[in-house]
C-alpha cells in the first residue's frame, strides 16, 4: 500500500497559474494545496506539512535548496516524518509566452509531475580512497607557489621541467627536475612516467643543484595538477577526477584550484555509472577486429580492448554514457539513466500530455546544470520555452542515441531536440542524430523532426508542431523499440532504408566469384546473424541479427564479404535467406557428399598435370574422394605411396621343429 502523498502548489507570486485538481490526479496525491509565496509569508504551509505524516511533493524548484534546510530543521524535532521532494513547473512550464495557450501550459505541468513520479534507477558506487600524495608538474616559480598553497592538507612532490631559481628548500614538499611523458589513472591512483628526472639537492651553501640524471623514472599519485599550460595530460580532462589543468599564466586560476585539490584526501564514493555484459559484446573475434564504436566515441579514453570485448575502467568513466548510446548489442547499458527508464519517462508525459491537450507535444534533452540554467534564464527574461515542448533533463546529453530519438517518436511526440551546451555537445551526437534523420527520410518523414539546436531556440515553435503522432507499444530493447517505431512511422514498406557508413544495422553482400564456402565468418559471427545449412555448404544471414561490426569482413579469407547498411523494415529480416551457396561435391568411390563442388574442381584444376605428382598418375582422382576413401586408397591402391610390402608368412611351432 502507497503511503498518502500531498502536493504542495505555489503561484510564486502570482505569476503562473495552474489547474490544482488536474495537479493532483497527475501527482497521485490524496490533497493539493495552493499557495502564492512559498519560499516567504506561505513557508509555514510547507513546515506543517513537513512534520506530517504524508509524502510531500513541493512544486517549487528554484528553492529546493532552502526547502532542503527547512526540513533539516524540522526533521531534527520530529522523529517521524514522511520524507518530500521537489520538482520545478514553473521554469519548464508555468512562465511562458504572453500567447502560450493555458491547456497546453497545464497539460506541460501534468505531464512533468506524473514522471516525477516515476521510481529513480539506483546506481551503485564503490569506494575510491586518497591518501592526500599530491604531484605537481609545471615551470617552477608556479609549481613551487601551488605547493605553498596545498602542503599543509597534501603531500605534495613539485616535478618542475625548467632550471628556474628556488630560494629555499623546505621540508614540507620534495622537489625535483623532469618532463612528464605519460599519464594514467584518476583520483587515488594515478600512474606516471618521467624523462630526464634528477632530484633537489637540498644540502650545501649556495645555490640549489640537481642530482644525478635518470633517463626514465615512475611515480605514483592521488591526486595531479599539471601546470604546464600546454595540452592537457588527458582527453576531457575537466571529466577527469584527481586532475587539475590550469594555464599559470591566468589570474587567480592556481588558487581556484588550490581550494579544489586540498579537498581530495579521504574516502570518496564513486558512482560506476556503466553495466558491460561481456557476452553480448561484438569488439572482436578470434583476434580478428569488430565493432570499436564505443572505444570511437568514449571522451575520457576509459574503454580499452581487452581480447575479444572491451573493458571499462570504472575510476575513468565520468558517466556521460555516449558508448551505451552507439553499443549495438546493448553490451553496454547505463545504471544512472537506463534505456528502459528513460523510454518510461518518455512514455507517461508524452500520454498525459496528450490527455489533456489532445495533441501531441515536442521533447527536448539537455543538461540538468547547463541547459537547465538557459531554460530558467529564458523563462524569466524571455518568452520561456514554448508552450508543447516538454524538457527532459539529464546529466549529459551524450546519453542520447538514435534509440532513445526514435523512441520518443513511438511515445507520441512530435519532434525531438536536443540542445548542446556547446561544440562538444553537437559533435557528440551529430552521428545518431544524422543516422536517426536518415530513418526518418526512409519513412518518408520530415528529417527536421529531429535536429540539434542552441538555447535561443527553445522558445520557438516547431515545423511539426501540434501534429498528431500515434504512438506505439515500447516494449523490448533498442533495436526492437527502434524497428517497431520506424514501421509504424512507415507509410509503407517498401525498399530498405539506406543508413550513413557505420550504421549498427544492415546486410552484408558476398561475392559469389570469390567465396570458397570455409564458412570461417559463420564460425565467428557475434550476434548470430550468419548461419550455415545442416545439408549443403550454404551462408545463411538474419539481417535483423546484423549488428555491422564487421568481424566477418575482416575475418573472410577471400575478401568476399561487403557490409551494406540499410534498415529493412520487411518480415524478410526477421527469418535467414540464404546469402551463398552450392551443391557438396560427391566422393567418386562411395558417392559420398563433401566439400564444395566449386572448390574441389578448381583445386583439381590447379594441380592436374601442373604439379609432379599429378602428371601422368591417378593420384588427381584423390583429390575427389572423402577422408575416408582417400586414405583406403592410399594404403590399398596398386600404386598406393602409404602401401607396405608383401605380408610375411605367419611362422609356427612346427616350422622351428623342422628346421
Amino acid at each position: 500500500m502507497t503511503a498518502p502523498k500531498t502536493l504542495l502548489l505555489c503561484s510564486c507570486d502570482r505569476t503562473q497559474s495552474f489547474d490544482p485538481e488536474a495537479l493532483r490526479k497527475a501527482a497521485g496525491a490524496e490533497q493539493v494545496i495552493a499557495v502564492d509565496q512559498l519560499c516567504g509569508s506561505d513557508m509555514k504551509t510547507a513546515a506543517e506539512h513537513m512534520g506530517g505524516s504524508a509524502e510531500l511533493l513541493l512544486a517549487c524548484g528554484q528553492q529546493a535548496a532552502l526547502f532542503e534546510r527547512l526540513g533539516e530543521d524540522v526533521y531534527a524535532e520530529i522523529e517521524h516524518s514522511a520524507p518530500f521532494s521537489t520538482i520545478d513547473i514553473r521554469d519548464r512550464a508555468g512562465w511562458s509566452a504572453p500567447s502560450a495557450k493555458p491547456e497546453r501550459l497545464a497539460a506541460k505541468q501534468a505531464a512533468l509531475i506524473a514522471a516525477a513520479q516515476l521510481p529513480a534507477p539506483i546506481a551503485p558506487a564503490k569506494t575510491i580512497q586518497s591518501s592526500g600524495v599530491c604531484c605537481i608538474v609545471g615551470p617552477t616559480e608556479p609549481a613551487i607557489r601551488m605547493a605553498e598553497l596545498v602542503q599543509d592538507e597534501l603531500g605534495v612532490t613539485c616535478i618542475v621541467s625548467d632550471a628556474g631559481p628556488i630560494q629555499l628548500p623546505s621540508a614540507a614538499y620534495d622537489v625535483a627536475k623532469g618532463q612528464l611523458t605519460a599519464a594514467h589513472g584518476a583520483l587515488g591512483n594515478f600512474r606516471m612516467e618521467f624523462a630526464q628526472l634528477q632530484t633537489l639537492n637540498p644540502a650545501g651553501r649556495g645555490a640549489l643543484g640537481y642530482g644525478e640524471v635518470q633517463a626514465t623514472a615512475h611515480s605514483e599519485c592521488d591526486v595531479l595538477i599539471d601546470l604546464r599550460g600546454g595540452a592537457p595530460a588527458f582527453p576531457s580532462h575537466q571529466k577527469r577526477n584527481g586532475y587539475f589543468w590550469a594555464d599559470p599564466a591566468k589570474t587567480g586560476e592556481l588558487e581556484r584550484i588550490a581550494l579544489t585539490a586540498r579537498e581530495r584526501v579521504g574516502e570518496f564514493e564513486k558512482t560506476v555509472y556503466f553495466r558491460l555484459e561481456e557476452s553480448l559484446c561484438a569488439h572482436s573475434r578470434a583476434n580478428q577486429p569488430g565493432c570499436t564504436r564505443c572505444l570511437d566515441v568514449c571522451p575520457t579514453e576509459a574503454i580499452f580492448s581487452a581480447g575479444d570485448h572491451i573493458q571499462i575502467d570504472s575510476d575513468i568513466c565520468a558517466g556521460c554514457g555516449s558508448c551505451a548510446a552507439v553499443c549495438p548489442t546493448s553490451a553496454v547499458t547505463m545504471n544512472e539513466t537506463p534505456f528502459e527508464a528513460l523510454v518510461k519517462a518518455m512514455d507517461v508525459m508524452a500520454r498525459v500530455y496528450r490527455e489533456h491537450a489532445n495533441e501531441s507535444p515536442r521533447l527536448v534533452f539537455h543538461t540538468l546544470k547547463a541547459g537547465g540554467d538557459a531554460i530558467a534564464y529564458l523563462a524569466r527574461y524571455d518568452d520561456g520555452l514554448a508552450d508543447d515542448l516538454i524538457p527532459l533533463g539529464l546529466e549529459h546529453v551524450d546519453r542520447i542515441g538514435h534509440a532513445e530519438i526514435m523512441a520518443a517518436f513511438g511515445a507520441g511526440y512530435a519532434e525531438v531536440l536536443i540542445l548542446a551546451d556547446n561544440e562538444i555537445d553537437r559533435r557528440a551526437v551529430t552521428a545518431e542524430v544524422e543516422l536517426a534523420q536518415a530513418m526518418l527520410k526512409g519513412t518518408h518523414n520530415a528529417p527536421s523532426r529531429v535536429r540539434v539546436i542552441a538555447a535561443a531556440e527553445l522558445c520557438a515553435a516547431g515545423d511539426n508542431a501540434g501534429r498528431v503522432s500515434e504512438p506505439v507499444l515500447l516494449v523490448g530493447g533498442r533495436r526492437d523499440i527502434t524497428r517497431v517505431t520506424a514501421s509504424a512511422m512507415a507509410e509503407k514498406i517498401e525498399a530498405p532504408i539506406p543508413l550513413p557508413a557505420g550504421a549498427p544495422y544492415g546486410a552484408i553482400e558476398i561475392d559469389s566469384d570469390k567465396c570458397t564456402l570455409c564458412l570461417a565468418c559463420v564460425s565467428l559471427c557475434p550476434t548470430g546473424a550468419l548461419g550455415d545449412h545442416p545439408d549443403r555448404p550454404e551462408v545463411q544471414f538474419t539481417e535483423n541479427a546484423c549488428v555491422q561490426c564487421g568481424v566477418c569482413e575482416s575475418t573472410c579469407p577471400e575478401t568476399a564479404i561487403i557490409l551494406k547498411p540499410q534498415l529493412d523494415l520487411s518480415k524478410g529480416a526477421l527469418s535467414a535467406r540464404a546469402l551463398h551457396g552450392e551443391e557438396p561435391f560427391e566422393c567418386v568411390k562411395c558417392g559420398k557428399p563433401f566439400g564444395v563442388a566449386s572448390t574441389i574442381n578448381r583445386i583439381v584444376e590447379k594441380l592436374e598435370n601442373q604439379h609432379w605428382m599429378y602428371k601422368n598418375a591417378d593420384n588427381v582422382q584423390l583429390i575427389k574422394m572423402c577422408d575416408d576413401c582417400r586414405v583406403k586408397s592410399q594404403f590399398h591402391g596398386e600404386n598406393a605411396p602409404m602401401a607396405g610390402g608383401e605380408r610375411p608368412r605367419v611362422r609356427t611351432r612346427d616350422d622351428y621343429l623342422d628346421s
